[in-house]
This record gives C-alpha cells, sequence and structure tokens, in this order.
C-alpha cells in the first residue's frame, strides 16, 4: 500500500481521491492550512498542518511518502489565478528540498488546455465566462511550468470537459493531450471516477512527466 500526502482533502474532487486511497487500503496524510475543516475519521488517515504555497511546509508534508496529491483549487477566477500556478512551484521547490527521496507529484489539473474534435482548444470555445477563463488559464500555465521540470517525477491529470459529483463506475478512457468525448460528441467525468483514475495511477504509473487526461 502507497504512503500518499494529499493536499485539498475537502474538495470536490480532493475529497473523493481521499476516500478512494482509504477504500483501497492506502495510508493517506491530509496536510489543511485549517484542520477542523477535515472532519473524515479513518485509522488509516492522519491529518497535519500544511500550506501548498510554502515550499518548505511542502518539503515537511511530502518528506517521507511515495507520492504527493495536489487537489487543490481557487474556488472563483482569481482565487485560482492566486492558486494554482504558485502552488505548482511551491511544490515542485519542495520536493526539490527531499532530493533522491522525493515522492512522486500528481497534480489535478484542467481540461482548457485539451485539443478539441476540431483541432482547437476547449478554451478558445464562444461564449465561455472570463472566471471560467481565467480558471482554465491559471491550470495551464501550471502544466506549462510542469513541462519545464526534469528532476521531478511528476503527472498532471485534466478532467473531461465537465466534472462534477456522480456514480463511482470504475471505468472512464484516457488519452493525453485531446479531449476525451463519448458517441454524442460530450465530454463528462464523474469526480468518483476522476478519483479512480488517480489511484490507478498511484498504483500503476504509466504517465510520468507528462499530462494525461480521463473521461468516458
Amino acid at each position: 500500500m502507497a504512503k500518499i500526502a494529499l493536499f485539498g482533502a475537502t474538495g470536490t474532487i480532493g475529497s473523493r481521491i481521499l476516500r478512494e486511497a482509504l477504500d483501497r487500503g492506502h495510508h493517506v496524510t491530509a496536510a489543511q492550512r485549517d484542520l477542523s475543516k477535515l472532519t473524515v475519521q479513518h485509522p488509516n488517515l492522519m491529518v497535519v498542518s500544511g500550506d501548498v504555497l510554502d515550499a518548505a511546509s511542502v518539503a515537511a508534508v511530502a518528506k517521507g511518502h511515495d507520492v504527493l496529491v495536489s487537489a487543490v483549487g481557487g474556488g472563483d477566477g482569481p482565487g485560482h489565478v492566486a492558486t494554482i500556478a504558485p502552488a505548482a512551484k511551491a511544490l515542485v521547490h519542495g520536493l526539490h528540498r527531499l532530493g533522491a527521496d522525493a515522492p512522486r507529484l500528481i497534480a489535478v489539473g484542467g481540461a482548457g488546455s485539451l485539443r478539441t474534435p476540431d483541432g482547437k482548444q476547449v478554451w478558445d470555445a464562444e461564449g465561455i465566462p472570463d472566471f471560467l477563463l481565467q480558471i482554465m488559464h491559471a491550470h495551464g500555465d501550471a502544466l506549462d511550468f510542469y513541462r519545464t521540470v526534469t528532476d521531478v517525477r511528476w503527472t498532471n491529470i485534466s478532467p473531461a470537459g465537465l466534472i462534477e459529483p456522480g456514480e463511482r463506475t470504475g471505468s472512464y478512457r484516457t488519452a493525453l493531450d485531446d479531449l476525451v468525448v463519448d458517441a454524442e460528441g460530450k465530454s463528462r467525468i464523474s469526480a468518483e471516477d476522476y478519483a479512480v483514475a488517480v489511484i490507478d495511477e498511484i498504483e500503476t504509473p504509466k504517465h510520468v512527466g507528462e499530462r494525461f487526461t480521463v473521461g468516458y
């Protein structure tokens, strides 16, 4: 079983990653700035203080673990701009402090930079509200940064075009930089099955040093 350090355990995606990991028998250390926000109790769960925007804190949380997972968000558009790319840099710089003992890094990404069937990118579609564009480009900036990193074993996982709470089916399809769409042209994944994909990647690494995406 893996020892997983997790930032963002109380969010829509992070909470499902936490549950999936615990259900599969992994040991999870959830790092929170506000410890009172995480009320889950489990024999394999430890909750510690941590700040994903501080490299020293990241190093302290990640030390001794097999994998560091970041599922942090920023709420609204400006919040994502202030959080996602800065967190990516703090995560990488924190892992640098651990040298050869640094765990893998798996970061929740965004769908905006994925290619659509017409050859454009998701964020090029007309009519996307400004706050969503901010969220998309915040994740895109983080991905651009990760792609410059060669001395940390990172993986960035983009969801489908629509991700929301739903059913855990345990099934999904993957691609690298192309949006996964179904027979009707829709791109979607439940947060539960996205979490399945995250833990699958932890258990059977297939995408070290690259971005991949999941959808039905």
